[in-house]
């Protein structure tokens, strides 16, 4: 017969009634196949012998300790399942080092010409970039986030063009560094001081440790939202 599982997880032979024989183990399939019914059955499960065993084990009486053991088990603490891991793109706008979450991110470029817009150079629309032949509005979020003064004539210095999707909204952002995908436990998060929530305009989420340096965890789904209504 095949082993019952315990409430602890391992597992345990059941305990045969007496009146049952086990004929399977010895003549049947696990013994040594001298059964005159196997030539009918093929196998002792389609043998209606061991369908009456398999019958009479499960209406047998309950085990003393059975209903004790399976109390303990559920009066026990629960055991909650570790929060989920966070996965951020970690970045550099002028001194200051942010993440967003990775599902937010498309693509990171390399460096290209930024075409400005007319009437717009010193808001946050930088201009219009061309990646892989689609135009993007190219948009200035360390000004947006109080990083960096209004430059005229867009982000000469950038170093990298990180293209994002937001509720089918696709843009891109100039960055001067791109460190890559860091994961972190979402306990890990703490407050921003009230320094960084005012610098950041309320979208920083928390704070995360990260060799040494603080970066701030941006809200993606207010942040995106401010932006795009200030580039309509």
């Amino acid at each position: 017969m095949t082993a019952s599982l315990s409430p602890a997880g391992g597992t345990e032979s059941p305990a045969l009634p007496s009146e049952i024989t086990a004929c399977w183990g010895e003549i049947g399939v696990y013994g040594d196949g001298s059964c005159a019914r196997l030539s009918e059955c093929v196998h002792c499960r389609n043998c209606p012998i061991y369908s009456a065993a398999a019958l009479q084990l499960l209406e047998r009486p309950m085990p003393a300790e059975y209903r004790r053991e399976w109390t303990r088990h559920f009066a026990g603490e629960e055991k909650r399942p570790t929060p989920g891991r966070l996965s951020a793109l970690l970045f550099r706008i002028e001194a200051e080092w942010l993440a967003l979450p990775t599902q937010a991110f498309q693509e990171v470029a390399e460096r290209r010409q930024i075409h400005s817009l007319p009437h717009r150079r010193d808001g946050l629309a930088l201009g219009i970039v061309n990646i892989r032949g689609e135009i993007l509005t190219c948009a200035a979020l360390g000004r947006m986030l109080g990083l960096e003064q209004s430059r005229r004539g867009g982000a000469k210095h950038y170093d990298r063009l990180l293209v994002v999707n937001w509720e089918d909204q696709r843009l891109a952002f100039p960055v001067d560094e791109v460190h890559g995908i860091e994961r972190f436990q979402v306990k890990e998060l703490r407050l921003p001081p009230a320094t960084v929530v005012k610098s950041t305009e309320f979208y920083s989420q928390g704070i995360l440790n990260w060799h040494r340096r603080s970066v701030g965890y941006l809200d993606a789904a207010a942040l995106f939202r401010a932006l795009n209504r200030s580039l309509a």
